[in-house]
Order: structure tokens, then C-alpha cells, then sequence
């Protein structure tokens, strides 16, 4: 990986973690060769992964660290993982919005990343369970002004519940109203993705309502960095037949392309092709 040391900080981080991931564990000096980068340069990565909680420093190197099933990180710190992977999903995503449909969009980070996408898209209806996703239509639609609404702008439902760490919105109250409507498509968030789970989560209450949505949608798109796929939560909400597209980044590795081509029928991949991904 001789070009590697013009990488920016994000993108060498991505590779490192994804290093850690498939092996088990890396250590610095071989990080330094296959990055070609400085010792210096690769433990202050492994700090900045360490503080998001994705890996776990050693002596003389790095493991991952291995989450329960039923660990649901809080939304802030989700939004500080694969920015650049997201923002990549995002725009890819927000393409396949038709201007006058009705779509829905779960809770997230790369749903939340989405939503800043889709403000251009005129006259469509969001269903979401999401307080940050709804957020994102709101504040476009005050900045307008005293006017009113832009023209085009979304028509904006939020669904009731009780919240979860990641500011979804679940049970019943959400089941009841998603349940009773239906989406041209469904832009879905998940905490994991795996030929064996399918699609999951650690949050029993938000499994249900994620289940509700996929039920009520025509066309169910996936959207999700490449460290989701592998992830298992504790509990299944669909099968993978149940997904037309997913769309995650060039971080995936060709392995995982191939599995995902042989049960999935659609993979869009985003962004530019790294080593990493190869």
C-alpha cells in the first residue's frame, strides 16, 4: 500500500479498522509497512479508534472489541463512524427517491446522513421514526422563513413512541401507525447484516417496529457502511429476500460483494475503490 501515506486521516483509519476486523488483532510495525506511515501516525489512529469504542489498544497493537448482542450505542456515538461512507450511501441513496412518492425512513446515523440528501427532492411524503430525521425536514422547512414552506418541501410524519439511545422512536404506539400505511419504499438503517440473521438489531422493542416497516414497503433499500455486514444483533427483524437493494461503500470486501450478489438482488457500492475494499 505505497500510496497509502497521502490517505487522509478517515480513509487510513477505515483500512486500519477493517484490518483489526478480519484478522483479530494488528500490530503497529505491521501497520507502518502496509500503510506507510509513520509509528507516530498509526498510534494516534489506533487512539482515535480506541476512543470510539471500535477497537481495543494492546501492548504493541490493536484488537477489536467485541460487542454483545444486545449493545445499542447511543446516536452521537454513531455519527463519529465512516462519515465519509455515509455521506457516499447517502447521496447514492437519495437518487433513487421519486419526486411525489411516499417513503419511509428508519432511524440512524445513515438515514439521518439521507435525509440532508432528500431535501432537494420535491413533494415527497417521509414517514419516519426517527427525531433526528424529522429534525433534518423541519429545519429546512423554518428556513424558509415567514412565508411558510418552500414549494416541494416534504410533507413530514413522525411517528409516536418511546425512545431508544440511537433517538428512535418504538413500540406499540410506532407498530400501530406504520402498520396502517403504505411506502413506496423503505430507506432502512441496521445495526447488522448477515446471510444467516438477515437484518437486525440489539433492541428488541426496535426490531418489531423495523419489522412493521418492511411489511408496509414495496421496495425495501438498505442503506449501511461495510461494517455491518458480519454484524449480528439480538434480535431478526427480516430476511434477506425481504431486500430489494443494499446499498453500503467500497469498504466492502470482495468476499462479501460475492456472498451478498448470490441472496441479494441489488448492491450498489459506493465510493471510491481502496485496497481495503479489494
Amino acid at each position: 500500500m505505497s500510496d497509502n501515506q497521502n490517505l487522509l486521516a478517515e480513509q487510513r483509519r477505515a483500512l486500519i479498522l477493517d484490518e483489526v476486523r478480519r484478522r483479530g488483532g494488528v500490530r503497529v510495525n505491521e501497520l507502518t509497512r502496509k500503510l506507510n506511515v509513520s509509528d507516530m501516525t498509526v498510534r494516534r489512529d489506533l487512539d482515535a479508534l480506541a476512543r470510539q469504542g471500535v477497537i481495543e489498544k494492546v501492548h504493541g497493537g490493536a484488537v477489536p472489541v467485541v460487542e454483545a448482542s444486545t449493545h445499542e450505542p447511543g446516536f452521537e456515538a454513531k455519527s463519529a463512524l465512516e462519515l465519509t461512507a455515509k455521506e457516499d450511501i447517502a447521496r447514492a441513496a437519495a437518487a433513487m427517491a421519486v419526486p411525489g412518492s411516499a417513503i419511509a425512513l428508519s432511524g440512524g446515523t445513515t438515514t439521518y446522513a439521507l435525509a440532508q440528501q432528500l431535501l432537494d427532492v420535491p413533494d415527497l411524503t417521509v414517514v419516519t421514526n426517527s427525531v433526528r430525521v424529522a429534525d433534518v425536514f423541519h429545519t429546512a422547512q423554518r428556513s424558509g422563513g415567514t412565508a411558510g414552506a418552500r414549494p416541494g418541501a416534504a410533507t413530514v410524519v413522525l411517528t409516536g413512541g418511546v425512545r431508544t439511545p440511537s433517538d428512535s422512536l418504538v413500540g406499540p404506539v410506532a407498530d400501530q401507525a406504520i402498520a396502517s400505511l403504505h411506502f413506496d419504499v423503505l430507506f432502512l438503517g441496521v445495526h447488522g447484516i448477515s446471510v444467516e440473521a438477515g437484518l437486525s438489531t440489539p433492541n428488541l422493542a426496535e426490531a418489531e417496529t423495523n419489522r412493521r416497516f418492511v411489511q408496509s414497503a414495496r421496495r425495501v433499500v438498505v442503506v449501511a457502511d461495510h461494517t455491518k455486514w458480519g454484524t449480528v444483533g439480538l434480535s431478526s427483524f427480516a430476511s434477506l429476500d425481504q431486500v430489494d437493494t443494499f446499498v453500503t461503500d467500497a469498504g466492502l470486501s470482495a468476499a462479501a460483494r460475492t456472498e451478498i450478489e448470490e441472496h441479494l438482488p441489488g448492491l450498489v457500492v459506493t465510493g471510491p475503490v481502496s485496497e481495503g475494499g479489494s
